[in-house]
């Protein structure tokens, strides 16, 4: 059970959350295209910002298609996120169409990684791990921008499920999140895996790669469900972390194909966060990043927030996409069943 915070205790989260936002660390500012009017003129032109509103639902190499999950208009970017295109989906398409013929761009194929932010993030977070792959691990990488603050684990899967159907011609996908981007594709896993429906795996799936993931729930989300203000600010998806874990965690599948964990601690009891009473990255403790089955697991001297940013982290990612560990084969740390507990 996780401890009320103090009055102090919630100014120094509240602190410590403007200071992300004023180091460009949280994108949650709501400036952006309105809704097109009839005839409107579509302009190559930079976005404003406001990514906690724009969902990823179509990806063709590294330009994307995006809905505004208030006014539910779409915008085309190109690989340098300028808005090629707005209007409806269909119009967005059809411009992408136009321009993938105009510049013989080729179809997709090879090994691709779908790269999913944590909360009040954005894809902007995982820039680095994303670049480090492209280029030392030779994949297609899909950094998804979905807004975390805005709709349920549900309807963060269900826009992931619209990003994976788009990915033709991607013979394997991989999958490195960070933090809430874990769940939700186990949400998604959940959704889309139902043979009494006839809902296969998607046999493309390869590898996983889990950064400080709340698999048994967060403490932090835990300590902030007193407050009303925490609710408004980090929306449905965190309230489900906050308020009732045990029916949220009921619904999460656990990946079929081979994932690993990477957690962030001190080794010791303390951790990074004194509050969180045992080992922590500042924000998830070590124990309630374990989940049951994963191939490997470890535990490096990192910050949540900075963990994708990490050398050593980047390069145990790589090592197990590629591999299935992340040191060597007979220094793989698997998590039997036994080992799964609540932290």
């Amino acid at each position: 059970m996780a401890r009320r915070l103090s009055r102090r205790g919630f100014a120094a989260v509240c602190l410590a959350g403007l200071s992300q936002v004023r180091a460009g660390r949280v994108d949650a500012a709501p400036m952006d295209d309105q809704p097109p009017s009839t005839g409107h003129l579509n302009a190559i032109t930079p976005t404003l910002g406001g990514r906690q509103f724009w969902a990823d639902e179509f990806f063709f190499h590294d330009w994307h298609i995006q809905r505004n999950c208030f006014t539910g208009h779409y915008r085309l970017l190109d690989g340098s996120n300028l808005r090629r295109a707005w209007g409806s989906f269909d119009e967005c398409r059809n411009k992408l169409d136009q321009i993938a013929a105009e510049r013989k761009m080729p179809p997709m194929r090879g090994r691709g990684v779908i790269v999913l932010h944590g909360l009040f993030r954005s894809a902007a977070s995982m820039s680095h791990m994303s670049r480090f792959l492209r280029d030392k691990g030779g994949y297609s990488v899909f950094g998804v921008n979905y807004p975390t603050t805005r709709g349920s684990l549900v309807d963060h899967a269900q826009t992931l499920g619209k990003v994976i159907d788009s990915l033709q011609g991607i013979d394997e996908i991989y999958f490195v999140c960070h933090s809430l981007g874990n769940l939700v594709v186990r949400q998604y896993l959940a959704d889309h895996t139902r043979p009494e429906m006839g809902l296969q795996p998607d046999r493309r799936f390869k590898r996983m790669v889990m950064l400080g993931p709340p698999n048994q729930g967060a403490q932090m989300a835990e300590a902030l469900a007193p407050y009303r203000m925490f609710h408004a600010v980090a929306g449905a998806s965190a309230s489900q972390l906050a308020r009732d874990w045990a029916t949220l965690e009921a619904s999460l599948a656990t990946p079929a194909f081979p994932f690993a964990i990477l957690a962030g601690g001190r080794g010791t009891d303390q951790g990074y966060n004194p509050f969180l009473g045992r080992d922590n990255d500042l924000v998830v403790s070590v124990e309630s990043t374990r989940l049951a089955g994963a191939a490997d697991f470890a535990v490096l001297p990192v910050l949540h927030t900075l963990m994708m940013d990490d050398a050593t982290v980047q390069e145990y990612t790589l090592r197990f996409l590629t591999h299935g560990y992340f040191i060597s084969k007979e220094k793989q740390n698997p998590i039997p069943a036994e080992l799964a507990k609540r932290g």
